[in-house]
């Protein structure tokens, strides 16, 4: 299955497999640090992809502790990996085109071949409070 989604991105995004892969790692272990319902998904429907998670995380050095994993879901946090997950895509040659691709060309393979439905931007992958300065009850202008 891992190698099917792979192969999917690959083919998809004119990505080389290994690359594929190392991009896949990297968007399911920020999805992960995020507790992302689409990580869990993931991790219940194709074998492989948790471990795939922890091992790119290791390689980056992500924070692994609890304490680390909850201030990582903050809006600042949320910045912040989202600002790494896409710092290391370009480390390992993907331009901004690339990035765009990735993330449907996963949602695709995963509502094709599991069903998996409603992923495939950013914001779904680790939550669209990533400007939640804001506060419930402001007229919409940035908190100082």
């Amino acid at each position: 299955m891992m190698n099917d989604l792979t192969a999917h991105i690959a083919k998809t995004s004119g990505l080389a497999e290994p690359v594929a892969r190392q991009a896949l790692g990297i968007v399911l272990n920020a999805a992960d640090r995020q507790t992302s319902p689409f990580a869990a998904a993931m991790f219940k429907s194709v074998p492989g992809a948790r471990a795939l998670a922890a091992r790119t995380g290791s390689e980056l050095g992500a924070p692994v502790g609890e304490i680390a994993r909850m201030i990582e879901q903050t809006p600042g946090g949320k910045r912040r990996v989202a600002r790494e997950m896409i710092t290391a895509l370009h480390g390992i040659g993907l331009d901004h085109k690339d990035i765009g691709a990735l993330l449907p060309a996963i949602s695709a393979h995963m509502e094709e071949a599991h069903g998996l439905t409603g992923f495939g931007h950013l914001g779904d992958l680790i939550g669209s409070d990533l400007d939640g300065d804001l506060t419930a009850g402001d007229s919409g202008t940035k908190a100082a």
